[in-house]
């Protein structure tokens, strides 16, 4: 080989080795730490959920007047009609897996939104985004994950 040649050294290779393996450990079983996503995320909807506002912050689409006089309770509030929808969140967390989300079929609807053609007819309602992670989740959740495979 011509011209020249540089050769890195790295003192405490057994250290870097002893390290890494560590971080393949701690990263084989992150249910620790989903865990600790998962009552972050709780958390955090439940916040958004009171301020009725979506993931990104935007403010939920207002009840139309129509539905507000046949409303019969919670009538000031959106997504709200016997308090199922936002108690009944949950996630699932195992080593390598993780889910949140709600059980109701009608939680799907209320964030996607529906349209005149589905059934039943009061299907036609306007998207909701009510679920999914902000910014300051997503730094949260890089936090979280950090913190366990560093063992902090």
């Amino acid at each position: 080989m011509a011209g020249s040649r540089y050769t890195i050294t790295l003192e405490g290779q057994d250290l870097i080795q002893e390290r890494i393996n560590q971080l393949l450990q701690a990263g084989a079983n992150l249910q620790p730490a989903f865990q600790d996503i998962g009552e972050m995320l709780l958390i955090s909807h439940d916040e958004r959920w009171s301020r009725q506002v979506s993931p990104d912050g935007e403010p939920w689409q207002p009840l139309s007047e129509n539905y507000k006089v046949r409303k019969k309770k919670h009538q000031d509030l959106i997504l709200v009609l016997n308090q199922h929808l936002n108690r009944e969140l949950n996630y699932q967390a195992t080593p390598q897996s993780f889910e949140f989300g709600t059980n109701y079929e009608y939680g799907a609807i209320h964030h996607f939104g529906g349209s005149p053609e589905m059934r039943p007819q009061n299907a036609a309602i306007p998207a909701r985004p009510w679920l999914g992670v902000s910014q300051d989740d997503i730094e949260e959740i890089y936090d979280i994950l950090g913190d366990f495979l560093m063992g902090n």
